[in-house]
């Protein structure tokens, strides 16, 4: 004969809750988390179903802030709490915060008409927008037609020239190499591929 699971002669007691409401004379247990304040995001008050909905109806995440302060968050938000600057300012290519370990615009910035290390005058080339494939061929010292053969060549002796152990690990040497290895895989794909 099977035993019926509940006991028929005593009702069963109903489970306490967990963790009590926190609204103030409510006796239900607290299920569901609301956050305490703006300021305090990681910490909860706990109220069950009744209350949260009510909480949640009334809470302002901008009460006590202006408008100013209000637009400041907003814009913050929109790039994930990371700094900004405006597009051109900061990386120019003839600003004065530009890193040109080849010397590819000397001169230019300064209005004199340097010439390069390849012979040829600066600022005619600098003047112009250089295209990704132009600017690989700067650095590689090489014009076209040339062949794969002859590109790998050329980007096995700049290699053998940058590398940082050759220099002791110089980061000069390091950004160099990875100038050289940038231009490589452009003039592999631009005429290549």
């Amino acid at each position: 004969m099977r035993r019926s699971p509940a006991d028929p002669v005593f009702p069963a007691e109903p489970e306490a809750p967990a963790r009590p409401c926190d609204h103030p004379g409510c006796e239900s247990g607290g299920e569901f988390r609301a956050p305490r304040s703006r300021l305090e995001l990681e910490r909860y008050f706990w109220f069950c179903l009744a209350h949260v909905r009510a909480y949640n109806a009334a809470w302002n995440y901008d009460a006590g802030m202006n408008q100013s302060e209000v637009e400041a968050h907003i814009r913050q938000d929109t790039v994930w709490q990371r700094p900004t600057w405006k597009l051109g300012q900061r990386h120019s290519p003839f600003g004065e915060r530009l890193r040109d370990p080849f010397g590819f615009y000397n001169g230019y910035a300064n209005g004199h008409g340097a010439h390069r290390a390849n012979g040829h005058n600066g600022s005619d080339r600098a003047a112009r927008a250089v295209s990704a494939c132009e600017q690989a061929l700067a650095v590689f010292d090489i014009e076209p037609p040339f062949t794969e053969p002859r590109l790998k060549a050329r980007y096995k002796v700049l290699v053998k020239e940058h590398h940082p152990d050759a220099h002791g690990g110089d980061k000069a040497a390091e950004e160099k190499l990875k100038i050289i290895i940038q231009a490589y895989a452009t003039l592999k794909a631009s005429y290549f591929s």
